[in-house]
C-alpha cells in the first residue's frame, strides 16, 4: 500500500518524539539504497539549505516612541539611509541600500564606509553590536521632536524583524564574460575572455528545485530564516513559475520565488551576514532553510533530484541588456565539478553559495525537528502556479 501521511500527524510524531528526518543529501542516498517505497514509508520530513547573497532583503525596525516624540521622516543607520515614510519610528532598512553622504556630511559612522551598506548594518544589529542613528522628524503638535542622535541595537527597539521580497531562486543563471575586459556583476568579478563562470544556487540541496512543482511549499509555511524560526509571506518578486522545465519538474532557469519574515532578534550572526561586491554594491548573506513534509511517494520522488538532473543557462554578462546571449546549458554536477566546457574551452567555476554552510542549514533544521523544537505548518494557500513578470522596455 502506497504511503500517504499529513502535515498533522506528522506534528504528531514531533511532538512524540518518534518523528525520522533526513538531510536532501540523506535522502538521495537512502533512496538509491531502500528503493522509493520503502524510503516514503520510513520518512516523514526531509530538510533542505542553502547559504547565498540574498539582495533583495530588509529589515523592519521600530524604534519605539521618543520623549518628546518624533516623526521621522530621513533616518540614517550608520550612514545607511533607511526608509521612513511610514508612521512615526517605523523604518525600513534594505540589504542593499548603499552609504551615501547626507545632510550631516558624513558618508558613514564606520570604518570601512566605501564596503557597507544595508546588509552590513542588519548584521550588526542581529550580532548584538549598536548602531548610530540620526534622524530628522517633521514637526506637528503631535510630533514636536525636530531631531533624533542615538544608539540603537537589538535588545533597546521594540521590533525588529526581516521582510524579504525576494528569496530562494528556484535556479538561476551562470555568468560569464567573453568581452576584453573585467566586469564587476551582482555575481562578483567575471574575467574576461570567459576566465571565469560563477553560479549561485546550491543545486540538488536547494529547497525550492527539492519541491518543483511546490506541492508542500506555499504561503504560511514555516521554515528556518537567519536561524530562527520564518515563514514564506508571499510569492517573490519576479516570481515566474512558467519557465521551462525537464520532465523532473525543475526549471532551467531562474522561476519561483518566495517573500520570507522572521523574527531577527532571534536570529543568529553565523546566518546572517554582510556582504559587498566590488563595483557593484552591498547585500546579505542569509541562510535558508525548508523541510519537505513528505505527504506521498510523489514528493518524496521530487526530493531525490540530483546535481546531474538540475541545469543552468550560461549567460554572456558583456552585453548591456536585459536578455544577453547563452552559451546554451550545464549541469550543477558540471559546475560544482569546478569546470565547464564552452566552445571547445576548459572554463574554471566558482559558486557563490557556500554547499559547507547549506548542508549545516539542512543538518541544524533536522536537529530542530528531532527535538521538537520545530514543527511544521500547512500553507494557508498555494504560491501562484501562472504569475509571470513584465519586461520594461525604455
Amino acid at each position: 500500500m502506497a504511503t500517504t501521511r499529513t502535515i498533522p500527524e506528522i506534528n504528531q510524531k514531533i511532538q512524540a518524539g518518534r518523528i525520522t528526518v533526513w538531510t536532501a543529501e540523506e535522502t538521495k542516498l537512502k533512496v538509491a539504497e531502500l528503493g522509493l517505497e520503502a524510503a516514503a514509508a520510513a520518512v516523514d520530513v526531509v530538510t533542505t539549505g542553502t547559504f547565498e547573497p540574498m539582495e533583495s532583503s530588509g529589515a523592519v525596525i521600530n524604534l519605539g516612541p521618543t520623549d518628546p516624540p518624533i516623526n521621522i521622516r530621513e533616518c540614517y543607520l550608520d550612514g545607511v539611509m533607511a526608509y521612513a515614510g511610514f508612521g512615526a519610528v517605523d523604518l525600513y532598512l534594505g540589504a542593499s541600500q548603499t552609504v551615501g553622504n547626507n545632510r550631516w556630511g558624513d558618508t558613514s559612522d564606520s570604518d570601512g564606509a566605501s564596503e557597507r551598506g544595508g546588509g552590513h548594518v542588519i548584521a550588526q544589529l542581529i550580532a548584538g553590536k549598536s548602531v548610530h542613528l540620526r534622524a530628522l522628524g517633521q514637526v506637528s503638535d503631535c510630533y514636536p521632536r525636530a531631531t533624533l542622535d542615538i544608539s540603537i541595537s537589538r535588545d533597546s527597539i521594540n521590533q525588529f524583524y526581516l521582510f524579504n521580497p525576494r528569496n530562494l531562486y528556484q535556479n538561476f543563471i551562470v555568468g560569464v564574460n567573453s568581452s576584453d575586459r573585467p566586469l564587476l556583476t551582482y555575481l562578483g568579478p567575471l574575467q574576461p575572455f570567459l576566465g571565469n563562470a560563477v553560479y549561485a544556487n546550491a543545486g540538488a540541496l536547494s529547497p525550492l528545485l527539492n519541491d518543483p512543482h511546490l506541492r508542500t511549499i506555499g504561503i504560511g509555511s514555516r521554515l528556518f530564516v537567519g536561524g530562527a524560526p520564518g515563514y514564506i509571506a508571499w510569492e517573490g518578486t519576479q516570481h515566474f513559475p512558467r519557465q521551462k522545465r525537464l520532465p523532473n519538474g525543475t526549471p532551467i532557469g531562474p522561476s519561483a520565488t518566495v517573500a520570507l519574515i522572521g523574527d531577527a532578534k532571534q536570529m543568529q550572526p553565523e546566518w546572517v551576514r554582510g556582504c559587498y561586491f566590488s563595483g557593484y554594491g552591498p547585500s546579505l548573506m542569509l541562510g535558508v532553510g525548508v523541510p519537505i513534509p513528505i505527504l506521498d511517494e510523489a514528493v518524496l520522488q521530487a526530493c531525490t533530484v540530483s546535481d546531474q538532473d538540475i541545469i543552468a543557462p550560461v549567460i554572456d554578462f558583456s552585453i548591456p541588456r536585459r536578455v544577453r546571449p547563452s552559451f546554451g546549458l550545464v549541469s550543477y554536477q558540471q559546475l560544482k565539478s569546478g569546470r565547464i566546457t564552452i566552445n571547445g574551452n576548459r572554463v574554471r567555476t566558482a559558486p557563490l553559495s557556500s554547499l559547507y554552510l547549506g548542508r549545516k542549514v539542512a543538518a541544524t533544521l533536522k536537529d530542530w525537528i528531532l527535538r521538537g523544537e520545530f514543527e511544521l505548518s500547512e500553507p494557508v494557500a498555494p504560491l501562484p502556479k501562472q504569475t509571470a513578470f513584465l519586461p520594461q522596455n525604455n
